[in-house]
């Protein structure tokens, strides 16, 4: 098993996010795509197993590391035992749950020496990646809804009704917080089906009411502000069709 000496633990936020992206993916391979290859390998009367994701982006079934303590914060231990006590995808969730938490000790760990700042846009950076967990449960992460300001200090929809007008609630981050946990459903662009990103412009469809990527249907901040009512592609060669 390969373990990062301190001497070679990655420092700077790009670098750290980079080995946290590249054991999560080696983590959510094993328990998605390779996932008959590590049940047969987590044997339950075998000893303690912990499953590892590494930097190369694989994944390994091995005992823990032998050191003490360890150069870095060890997976679950013993993860083989409930392997034939549980239902399978139950018994796999479970690992999956451990493995998040896992990959964010070890990144927290490397970003032991960051800023405050700088370890806030580290776990930015984590946020926006699916959980194993909701990869391996096919769950989809709840996300705000897009705003048409994606500024620190404020956030808000932004929605043009048939009058034309922009209608625009924009609100402070920490008093919106709240509210838009509550209010705000998952959002997906309608064009390419890709996560709402706060540092992206989001657009919405006056007809259809679906939101998209400023980017995917070629539309800018500036263009947004002349249209009187927007209308999505898909709408568009309806209302030509008719």
């Amino acid at each position: 098993m390969e373990m990062a000496s301190i001497s070679s633990s990655p420092r700077t936020v790009e670098e750290i996010f980079k080995d946290y992206s590249s054991r999560r993916t080696g983590i959510v391979r094993a328990l998605t795509y390779d996932v008959d290859d590590f049940y047969r390998l987590c044997d339950p009367d075998k000893e303690n197993l912990c499953l590892y994701g590494q930097p190369n982006e694989s994944w390994e079934v091995t005992l823990p590391a032998e050191e003490v303590p360890p150069e870095l914060p060890e997976p679950a231990l013993g993860i083989n035992f409930a392997r034939d006590g549980m239902n399978r995808r139950d018994w796999l969730s479970l690992v999956a749950v451990h493995s998040d938490c896992w990959l964010l000790s070890v990144a927290f760990y490397l970003g032991a020496q960051l800023n405050r700042n700088e370890r806030k846009r580290l776990f930015s950076l984590i946020n926006d990646l699916p959980t194993v967990f909701e990869v391996v449960t096919e769950r989809k992460p709840v996300k705000e809804k897009p705003s048409a300001d994606s500024g620190s200090k404020s956030r808000g929809s932004t929605k043009r009704s048939s009058d034309g007008q922009v209608k625009s609630t924009p609100k402070l981050a920490d008093e919106s917080y709240e509210e838009d946990e509550n209010e705000h459903s998952e959002t997906l662009c309608g064009s390419c089906g890709g996560n709402y990103n706060a540092d992206e412009f989001w657009i919405g469809c006056d007809i259809c009411e679906k939101w998209f990527h400023g980017k995917c249907v070629k539309i800018t901040p500036a263009k947004a502000e002349s249209i009187k009512q927007y209308k999505c592609p898909s709408c568009s060669m309806k209302r030509g069709r008719q």
